[in-house]
């Protein structure tokens, strides 16, 4: 309110016609409550985003726990079939080598 009577003050001591000054501090007024943010607007989004900032950590810490989990499943699996290969290859070769010795 401080701000808004010096300013009026201001306007009115450069000779603007009273009406003229009120219409600019009402246009300042509502361009300041409805344009800019104040602290508590600023706190307020902070506390948001520090919130969804770490809601998404969280996720993003369980999905790559689980993603680890699975490829190391998938390891296992793999090693397993590429060990079963090489039996099959190993007998498949040893039998071969019966046969035709």
């Amino acid at each position: 309110m401080k701000m808004e009577l010096a300013m009026y003050q201001a306007l009115r001591a450069i000779d603007v016609p009273e009406l003229k000054a009120e219409a600019v501090i009402q246009a300042l007024e509502s361009d300041m409550l409805t344009l800019l943010a104040t602290k508590s607007d600023l706190t307020n989004l902070e506390q948001r985003l520090t919130a969804e900032i770490t809601h998404i950590d969280h996720r993003l810490t369980s999905e790559i726990h689980r993603l680890t989990a699975e490829i190391a499943k998938s390891d296992l699996k793999l090693s397993i079939r590429m060990a079963s290969m090489l039996a099959v290859t190993i007998g498949i070769l040893i039998g071969a080598m019966k046969v035709f010795l």
